[in-house]
């Protein structure tokens, strides 16, 4: 089975770019779900959280090469069906893992909504990305 990597490095790109997005517009939501007070909030000047920045597009990568396999193996690729596939990996074992998590942590819910929602988007990203390569 052969692998686009090039395809697998854009959709990795792709997906980064939507994660910084959206978590620069949800930033404040997202830490007030990981109980940061208001005051914490404001006060707390932005740092570039370089490592985890790293981590999270290596991760990404990651994911594309194994959507891409998916989408060979289970379906044609094209712009939707890699929508699909994703959306499907997500349900999957993308919303479960992190509801499971989230709950036995007692995170707040809007912690999993904001955190699963990304990963939604970043693996329908993938896909469409994936799939108009392909």
């Amino acid at each position: 089975m052969h692998i686009n990597f090039l395809a697998v490095l854009c959709a990795a790109v792709a997906a980064w770019i939507f994660g910084a997005i959206w978590y620069m517009a949800l930033g404040s939501p997202w830490k007030a779900a990981l109980g940061w007070t208001p005051e914490q909030i404001k006060t707390t000047k932005p740092q570039m959280p370089v490592v985890p920045m790293i981590v999270s597009f290596v991760a990404e990568c990651l994911m594309a090469a194994v959507l891409a396999l998916f989408m060979h193996a289970f379906a044609r690729p094209s712009a939707m069906q890699g929508a699909m596939v994703g959306a499907h990996c997500w349900l999957g074992f993308v919303i479960t893992t992190v509801a499971v998590n989230n709950a036995y942590q007692s995170r707040r819910i809007l912690l999993t909504v904001i955190d699963s929602a990304h990963w939604l988007g970043v693996l329908v990203i993938e896909g469409v990305v994936l799939g108009l390569m392909s």
